[in-house]
């Protein structure tokens, strides 16, 4: 398995873990009172805009030639470190 091939298993296993927490808070929001639920909901949003953003950076290193993955890591894992942050970041909002 390549460096690359790893590194998209493991933001595939973050981008599942993201989708079981935003499922779990779902949940939350629909048991939630009124004024709780467009908290969430707006939490939500934000948390699924992070959520893609992170998969649409997958599918960017997915695609890139080995010599472009080479060029453009040390950029992906600046995204991706700002992704995750911001999803954290909205998570402890949320809880």
């Amino acid at each position: 398995m390549s460096e690359r091939d790893a590194y998209v298993d493991k933001m595939k296993a973050q981008i599942d873990e993201w989708n079981a927490e935003i499922d779990k808070l779902e949940a939350k929001a629909r048991q939630a009172e009124a004024d709780a639920r467009v908290e969430y909901n707006k939490q939500l949003e934000e948390l699924r805009k992070r959520r893609d953003e992170a998969y649409h950076k997958m599918e960017e290193i997915q695609s890139a030639t080995d010599a472009a993955w080479d060029d453009m890591r040390a950029g992906f894992e600046a995204a991706w470190n700002s992704i995750s942050n911001a999803f954290q970041d909205a998570m402890k909002r949320i809880r």
